[in-house]
């Protein structure tokens, strides 16, 4: 009856042992891995964004007429050049 309990008490020990070591893998995540998949997310969004800010300058784009896109493209020169005589 003795080794029996003996038995028993082993078996038992074992067993929370077990359960314990599989509460370990409820830990949250390493530093390396948090910081992995923040930059996954970020890299996400940002690839959304250069999609988002494309579509609406091909939208601007399409919705000007031929003498605005002249007009804007002359301003944008004159601009330019106003911009490298300041710097001179």
């Amino acid at each position: 009856m003795k080794i029996q309990t003996i038995i028993i008490g082993v078996l038992l020990f074992t067993l929370t042992i077990g359960f314990q070591s599989c509460k370990s893998s409820d830990l949250p995540p390493s530093d390396f891995e948090v910081q992995k998949e923040l930059a996954k997310e970020k890299k996400k969004k940002a690839r959304a964004q250069k999609k988002i800010k494309k579509e609406e300058y091909k939208r601007f784009w399409s919705m000007q007429t031929k003498e605005a896109k002249k007009s804007i493209r002359k301003n944008k020169r004159r601009q330019k050049k106003a911009a490298r005589k300041r710097k001179k």
